[in-house]
Order: C-alpha cells, then sequence, then structure tokens
C-alpha cells in the first residue's frame, strides 16, 4: 500500500510517530522527547520513544518483508533508489530545513548534507553490477566454481544527531539495494528528517516493511541491538557507545560496524601556503558549529609557523558570522541542545585550568533576538599540550587547538599516539613531506590540502584505533561486503556415476 503524505504546504504535527511496516506509527503517550529550534530555544516537537515491543513489532515488519525483497531482482530494487532519488532533489528544501530546523546548521550546510548522502543513493543504484560475482571455468575437468553476494536479513542503523540524513544514507540505501531489510534508529534531537525519508521511499514504491523508522533512548537502542531477528547493525556515534554496541552486538553474534569518536589533526608545515591553510581550518573546525566527525579540532604548527598562522587565525574567528541557520548571511549556527551546549561551554574552563591560552572566547556571544537560542561564539586556544583534556578529548563544539612542534616527525607522533584515528590532514608545498605523511601516519582518512578528507560514495569512509570498531568501513564497497554474505557455488555434471572419491579433490585429481 502507498503511505498518503501531507503537502509541502503543512507543517508536520507537534507530535512525530515512528515508521513500521509502511506507516506512521503513533507510539505511546507516557514515552516522549523534546525536540528544539536550536536557534530559539523553543520546543517544536515531541518524539515517542520506543519500547521493547515497538521495536519488535518494527523488526518484524522487516522480517516479514525479507523474503520477498531478498528475491526482487537487484534491477528492481534499484529502480525504487532511482524515483526516491527523483522524490528527495523535488523535497530537497524541504529535508533541508528539516535539517537546520532541528538540528540547527546553516542552510547551505544543510543542503550539502543532502547532496553528500543522495551520493551514496546513487552508488546503490548501481547494484546490479555491484552484486556481481566471480566465476571461473574448469577449475577441475568438468567443474565449474563461482561465488556469489546475498543479504543477510533484517539489518539495524543507529545514527547521530550531526548529519540526520547523510549518516542514514551512508547505511540503509546500500543495505537494501543488497536485499535487505532496515530499521533505522534516529537521534530523537532530530527526527523529523528520517520519517521524511520514510514517506518518500514509500512513495518511491519501496514495499511494506523493507524500511522502517523507530525513534527512542537508550532502552530503543539495546532493544534493537539485542533483538535476535537483527543480523547485522551499523552504528555512528560516540566511542564509549560504539564500544558497548559493538560488543552487545557481536557477543550475541551479528556482524557489527560502530563508528566512534574522533580528534582529527590538521599539520601545517613550515611551507604550507598559510592563507589556504587560514581558509582550511577556519570552515573545517568551525563549520556546522564543529559538530562533525571530521571536523578538524586539532591545528598542529610546525617549526616556525605557529605565530604567522594564529595571526591569520585569531581575527577570523572573532569575525565568524553566527545566527540561525536560516539567515543567508551566517557562517555558523547554534549548536543542537542546551545540554550540549552547556558540556561545550565547560571544555573552555578546563582548557584554562590546564593552562591554554584562550585566543578566542566565542562565550560572549549575544544574537538580536534570539537570547534563548544555544549559541556559541568560535573559540581558539593556543599552547595546548597533549596531556591536557581539550586536546585529549572530543569536545564537539566551535573549539579548535593549536599544538606546537618542532618537526614533521613530532607532528606524526602526535597523530600516532592519540587515540582515535579517524581523519587527518597535512598543509604542505612539499610531495615528499606529503608522501611521508600519508604514508606513516596511523588514520583512516587523510587529506593533503584537503580539510575534511571524506571519500565519495564509490569509495568507503572508517577510521582506525576507538574511531571504528569492527573490520567494516561504511557505504561504497565496503557497505556493499558488510550487508552481504559470500557463497562459493561449485558444481559438476557427470554424465555417469564414477565411484566414490575418499581423496581430498584438486585440480591434480580431476
Amino acid at each position: 500500500m502507498r503511505a498518503e503524505r501531507s503537502g509541502p504546504e503543512q507543517e508536520l504535527p507537534a507530535r512525530l510517530s515512528h515508521w513500521i511496516g509502511g506507516r506512521a506509527a503513533p507510539g505511546e503517550a507516557n514515552r516522549l522527547g523534546d525536540v528544539f529550534d536550536p536557534s530559539t530555544g523553543a520546543r517544536t516537537r515531541q518524539v515517542p520513544f520506543a519500547t521493547p515491543a515497538e521495536v519488535d513489532a518494527a523488526v518484524r515488519a522487516a522480517a516479514a518483508a525479507f523474503p520477498a525483497w531478498s528475491r526482487t531482482p537487484p534491477v528492481v530494487r534499484a529502480r525504487v533508489l532511482f524515483r526516491f532519488r527523483e522524490l528527495a532533489e523535488a523535497r530537497a528544501d524541504v529535508l533541508t530545513r528539516l535539517i537546520t530546523d532541528e538540528h540547527g546548521k546553516i542552510l547551505s550546510d544543510a543542503r550539502g548534507e543532502l547532496a553528500r548522502g543522495m551520493d551514496v543513493v546513487e552508488f546503490a543504484c548501481g547494484i546490479p553490477q555491484l552484486l556481481k560475482g566471480e566465476m571461473t571455468e574448469q577449475v577441475g575437468r568438468g567443474i565449474d566454481s563461482w561465488s556469489v553476494r546475498q543479504p543477510l536479513g533484517v539489518v539495524a542503523g543507529i545514527t547521530p544527531f550531526n548529519f540526520p540524513v547523510m549518516v542514514p544514507m551512508w547505511m540503509w540505501p546500500v543495505a537494501i539495494a543488497c536485499g535487505n531489510t532496515f530499521v533505522l534508529k534516529p537521534s530523537e534531537r532530530d527526527p523529523s528528517p528520517s520519517l521524511e525519508v520514510a514517506r518518500l521511499l514509500a512513495e518511491a514504491g519501496c514495499p511494506e516493511g523493507v524500511f522502517n523508522v523507530v525513534n527512542g533512548d537508550r532502552e530503543t537502542v539495546d532493544a534493537l541491538v539485542r533483538h535476535p531477528e537483527v543480523a547485522a547493525v551499523s552504528f555512528v556515534g560516540s566511542t564509549p557507545v560504539a564500544e558497548w554496541v559493538h560488543r552487545t552486538a557481536s557477543t550475541a553474534g551479528k556482524r557489527v560496524q560502530a563508528l566512534g569518536g574522533a580528534k582529527n589533526h590538521l599539520v601545517v608545515m613550515p611551507d604550507a601556503d598559510l592563507d589556504l591553510a587560514t581558509d582550511a581550518l577556519i570552515g573545517s573546525a568551525y563549520g556546522s558549529a564543529g559538530e562533525r566527525c571530521m571536523a578538524i579540532s586539532v591545528a598542529v604548527a610546525v617549526g616556525e609557523v605557529a605565530d604567522p598562522l594564529l595571526d591569520r587565525l585569531a581575527p577570523r574567528v572573532r569575525a565568524l558570522r553566527v545566527g540561525p541557520g536560516t539567515d543567508a548571511a551566517v557562517e555558523m549556527g547554534p549548536l543542537v541542545t542546551r545540554e550540549h551546549l552547556d558540556r561545550v561551554r565547560s571544555y573552555l574552563d578546563v582548557g584554562l585550568s590546564e593552562g591554554a591560552a584562550l585566543v578566542v572566547d566565542g562565550r560572549g556571544l549575544r544574537v538580536a533576538g534570539r537570547a534563548d537560542g544555544f549559541y556559541l561564539g568560535g573559540c581558539l586556544f593556543d599552547r595546548v599540550r597533549p596531556e591536557m583534556r581539550i586536546y585529549q578529548e572530543e569536545i564537539f563544539g566551535p573549539v579548535l587547538v593549536v599544538v606546537r612542534v618542532r618537526t614533521l616527525d613530532e607532528a606524526l607522533a602526535l597523530v600516532d599516539t592519540h587515540a582515535f584515528g579517524n581523519g587527518t590532514a597535512i598543509f604542505t608545498g612539499s610531495g615528499a613531506a606529503a608522501r611521508e605523511f600519508s604514508s606513516r601516519v596511523q588514520c583512516g582518512m587523510v587529506g593533503i590540502n584537503v580539510p575534511i578528507p571524506v571519500p565519495m560514495a564509490f569509495h568507503s569512509f572508517g577510521g582506525w584505533k576507538r574511531s571504528l570498531f569492527g573490520d567494516h568501513a561504511i557505504h561504497g564497497p565496503e557497505g556493499v561486503r558488510f550487508y552481504t554474505r559470500l557463497k562459493t557455488v561449485t558444481a559438476r555434471w557427470p554424465e555417469a556415476p564414477g565411484g566414490a572419491e575418499f581423496h581430498m579433490p584438486s585440480s591434480r585429481t580431476h
């Protein structure tokens, strides 16, 4: 049954729902969370938190849909994604506005998020090619062998608040294109974009139960991760939760990819173009108010470059235009919640107590007419040392710290010994330095004069060390491998019985 949906002129209801079995499911009235407009601090919606029974209903809907969907030809599954792509592009303004309304990022950033998510949809539209196996004729006399990749069953995605469209799109397009059915648990802080995606998928012809959304909290996540019919779990969020998801789901025999936290370093060499490096640091540290897992939060100044770099950075940070994400002149919006704002602000006190120099303090920012919004101006620390908490821990806000080192080897040692290994970058004019850095650095994603080296959809995204738990990176070719199992078939069609064989068959004996 095709789902009915509201026109673009109608507002979403104040009370949101789940999406189970191809339709909205209201959820229980005694388990609700608040959704805020970060630019004003006002509560705008309420979202139900799924109970274990509601999680079970979503998983069972997905399990019921799996047999038919997994037998659907890949080209037919791809056509659903093609239709979704057309619908999502037509509704791009609605999706980006929902992102900004509930997350707070500026509209241009929300449009970029949607575009990078749609890249994965387009990649998944090529699933007939991506699922092709290998075939060898005559592995023995009269014997052929070939491989196929088959879907796992019901798979779950648990996603963070900072990319409410893009990160889910790293998961579900590849998963359902491969023939799995999907249960998404988006962040309870900005759930509306996921519900709009569910409606668009239904309109695109996605069968009931193939894509489901359950909103919720820790209880919801626990029920989903432990559910016996969930075959695999994809997670993006903080490292402590990623580690718990990996341990819990793996113990239950599930396949897991769990992406955790980050502390991404950008190394500025003495021969770097400082104007280029400054632009890169401003955009990558303060874009989306620093609420990105690939945000640059550490600038590593090598040699004598620190003072001229700070001379360029400080006035740019002070001049950041901060305000509501719907204002086209704004460069940085608010943080997502009051609690997160308070957490990020607390790190400024920590850094000062540890002896770092707070060159730019954004706590004095006031946005006209938005006194209750969750705003923090750009913050910049200098003279930060590796033992400080502001260096070691993921702040996830508009706070950039500068560490001074003497050599490239010292810069590499900083990145390599940090607990996180998500992304890193080097800015230099030297091919030799760039090659040495990219070859030796212990990190999953590396940029050379590129500050945020997020791979395109036809590559794969994933960190090292405590930034990734599990053996598979996300989306791209790794995503296809994660959401499928390899099966190898060996076949012979003898013309007549040949008698029992008691030795290990090989090409030498056949």
